[in-house]
This record gives structure tokens, sequence and C-alpha cells, in this order.
């Protein structure tokens, strides 16, 4: 136990023995996962559930913690108790060579099997969007403190590394797909993420698709270890998914042990969202008055929490018109009918816009857009050319699609 002696200094015996004390499920075991289960168990920590579906292999040995040759062909989870029990003889394993979806949580998530023991925190390290939603969703929603691993794929820059909320997690395809899909189920925040904020660029590894010859062959789908699984070449470099391992491990460690940890805090943009919603309220507000309806004590059935998933997650942060990232506000795309105000409930005026009818643009550019536009006689087609409205025409597409999931 001389290993540890270090690690007591550091946490003093209290917080030592609390990490030891401690049951942590890891929920996917490859490059992330293994090197967080690797720090904890030569920390000191008691118990731990290792759960994955897959095996080793040779593509895998790259950016996994412990694999070797001779591990080609076994269940990542077996490779890894086998090793760590060399080293931490005294940390107890529970292996899982199983897949975790939304159905079995409860199951993969339940206590110590013999003390009863709930877990005290969980470790997301799937790669997998609807695994990973469910997993988080589930911690979320029955209290389990829970910390979750985004996208270490095609990144290189380890100062562009950080550990914060899932609310301000950027550039990050993954990242962004998970906030979207959470938010649906009523989750925006309190849950830490490990993020990089590197920006993909010419000459930097780019997501693969499968070859010609692959897809000429038919049944792609069949390529996949499991179905739903995605079946393009995700490049990786090695070290990335063990910085991203590590800060998940360390994040545990300093939680479970009370050791103090304050993070750099993230700009919040509550106050942005709250100026980007009285400013929509203003334009239904006009376009209202130019359409001779009196707007007095108009309501609008959007909330900031809309307004933060259009600009966020619909329009990445930026002008539709513009690419401008700063002095962004919402308002309609399309000219409303006469009839977009509801008045049928006496003495209350509500507007009919929603989340689709959005676009974002700087501040310039919907004053502008509401003058041609909203109050002018013009059509979009007229005013803006095929780029934008092609973009514009993604966009709410993409937002419709996930829309149906709410």
């Amino acid at each position: 136990m001389e290993q540890l002696a270090r690690n007591r200094v550091f946490l003093t015996d209290d917080g030592l023995k609390k990490l030891r004390n401690a049951f942590i499920i890891i929920v996917g075991v490859g490059g992330v996962g293994s090197h967080a289960a690797a720090a904890l168990a030569r920390s000191g920590a008691g118990k731990l559930r290792i759960i994955d579906f897959d095996q080793v292999t040779l593509s895998s040995l790259n950016r996994h913690a412990v694999a070797t040759l001779a591990d080609v062909g076994t269940p990542k989870v077996h490779c890894l108790r086998k090793r760590l029990e060399q080293i931490t003889p005294w940390t107890h394993f529970d292996c899982r060579n199983e897949l975790f979806v939304g159905s079995t949580a409860e199951a993969q998530l339940a206590p110590w099997t013999s003390d009863g023991h709930k877990p005290d925190f969980v470790i997301d390290a799937i790669d997998n969007i609807d695994s990973k939603v469910d997993l988080l969703a589930y911690c979320h929603t029955h209290d389990i403190p829970v910390i979750s691993s985004m996208g270490a794929g095609c990144k290189s820059d380890p100062t562009r590394v950080f550990l914060g909320d899932i609310s301000t997690s950027t550039d990050d395809p993954l990242s962004r797909s998970t906030r979207r899909r959470l938010r649906m189920r009523g989750i925006k925040d309190n849950i830490p993420v490990v993020f990089s904020s590197e920006k993909t660029a010419p000459g930097k590894a780019q997501l693969l698709p499968l070859s010609d010859e692959e897809h000429a062959k038919g049944s792609v789908n069949e390529l996949g270890v499991l179905p739903e699984f995605r079946v393009r070449i995700l490049p990786v470099l090695g070290t990335m998914p063990a910085i991203f391992g590590l800060c998940v491990a360390n994040h545990v460690m300093l939680a479970l042990s009370g050791y103090p940890h304050e993070y750099l805090p993230s700009k919040s943009r509550d106050k942005m969202y709250d100026g980007i919603l009285a400013s929509l309220q203003g334009s239904e507000e006009r376009v209202a008055r130019h359409m001779s309806i009196d707007p007095l004590g108009l309501r609008i059935p959007i909330t900031q929490d809309d307004v933060g998933y259009v600009v966020e997650e619909v329009y990445r942060g930026r002008s539709v018109v513009s690419g401008l990232a700063s002095r962004l506000a919402l308002c309609r795309w399309r000219k409303p009918e006469s009839s977009f105000i509801d008045t049928s409930v006496q003495g209350q005026k509500s507007s009919s816009i929603a989340v689709g009818d959005l676009v974002c643009m700087t501040k310039d550019e919907v004053t502008q857009h509401e003058k041609l536009v909203l109050k002018g006689n013009k059509t979009c087609e007229e005013v803006y050319d095929a780029k934008v409205l092609n973009l514009v025409e993604e966009r709410m597409k993409e937002e419709a699609k996930y829309r149906d999931l709410r």
C-alpha cells in the first residue's frame, strides 16, 4: 500500500478513506474509460464496476491503457481487470461484458451485489450518442453523480481540453448532439463534462467516410459492430483519450474525497438569452402593430431555454446571414398570417410563434429583415441569396427532426 502514500498526503487520510470506500461505475472502457479506471485503481478506489460490450482490437492498441497484442479478441472488461488486479489487488472489480442501453440502466447501475452499496459516481465514456444520452438522463433523474467524456476523436491540442458544465461545452459534434437530446428531456445543465474546444482546420484529421469499395458492396449497416453504431472511421491520436480519461478520473477523485476543486468558470449566457428573448418580444409587438393589432399584453410562447436551444444548438451561436457571433437576436423567418395573434381567451393575447419559425441574426440584420420581410412586401427569396436560404432550410429541417424526439 506504499504506492498510495503520496495520495494520502495529498488527499489526507480522511479523503483517501472515502475514495477507498467508494463504489464507482465506468461505462465504456476503451481509450478514455480504461485510463480513467487505471488511474482510479492506482489511486486507491475500492470498488469498480466496468461495463463494455466490446473486445480489444488491433486498432484500439494505440489508445487503450493496458491492452497488449496478446489481449486482442478478449473482452475489454476482462483485459482491464486482469491487468489492474496485478497492480492493485485490493481493488474489487465487477465486470459486465454487456452493452449499455436505456432499458438495462436499472440493472447495470444497481447497488454493489454483496453489500447493497449504491454507486457513488458514474463515469460515462461511451461514444454512441443514444447510449450516452440514456446513461446521463438516468443518472440525472436518479440523482447519481456522473461525469461524461465528450469526443476525443480528431482532437490533438491538449491545451484546449476543459472540464465544465455540459451547457458550456462547444466545438464538438458529439457534445452538441448530447446537449440537444438532453434538452429535449428537460436537462440543460448540472452534468460535468470533459470536452475540447479545439476547432477543425485544413490539414487536421477529419471523420473519414467508408471507402467507395465498401459502399459498392452494399449493406453498409452490416459493417457496424452493433446496429445503430457508427461505421465510419474516427481518427484518434492515442494521447488524447488518455488525457480525457485522466481528467475524468481526477474530477471523481477530488469530488469523492472532498478535496477543493474550482474550475475556471465559463461565462454565463443567461443574461444574453434574456436580452434576446426581450428583443424577440419587441419584434412580435412591432409586427402586430404594423398589422393594426394592439400589442398591449401580447405574450409569446418562447422561453429562455428555447432561446438557448435555438441560438446554440440550431444556429451554432452564429448569424445565419453573416456568420457573425456577436450582438445576436432571434426573429421570425417568414411573414406571419394576419391571424397570428390568438385572442380566443378573453383578456389574453398570445402569439402563435414557435421555435421552428425562428432564425438567428445580428440585431442590425433583424432590423433590416423586419423592414423588408416581416413588415414589407418582399419574400425571403427576394432578399437573401441561395447560400443563406439553403442554410436556413437545412437548420430548420434539422431542428424539426430533433423536435419530433421530444
